[in-house]
């Protein structure tokens, strides 16, 4: 599912909505998990999952066309983790 079928199945679902505000609503909560984790906190969506950065250190790699060694520096990551419910209604565990 896409940013725009999400605003759709919303909006479908939420006839006194005007589509332009849920567009507005999605938006916004998604510029506030981003807003939280770029500031390094950890945002949890019960029953979903929790979203959190990691840092990965800075490390000797390979190029795999060449086979030359390449310096990759320090970085920080996304990482999701899921969340009971979501993890046992994807395995069926209704």
């Amino acid at each position: 599912m896409i940013r725009s079928e999400l605003i759709q199945k919303i909006a479908d679902e939420n006839p006194h909505l005007y589509q332009r505000d849920v567009e507005r609503i999605v938006n916004t909560i998604f510029e506030e998990i981003t807003g939280a984790m770029s500031r390094g906190d950890r945002v949890e969506l019960r029953g979903f999952g929790a979203f959190s950065v990691k840092q990965r250190d800075a490390r000797v790699g390979r190029n795999p066309r060449t086979g030359e060694t390449v310096h990759v520096e320090e970085k920080h990551v996304p990482f999701f983790k899921t969340g009971k419910l979501l993890r046992d209604r994807l395995n069926g565990n209704d």
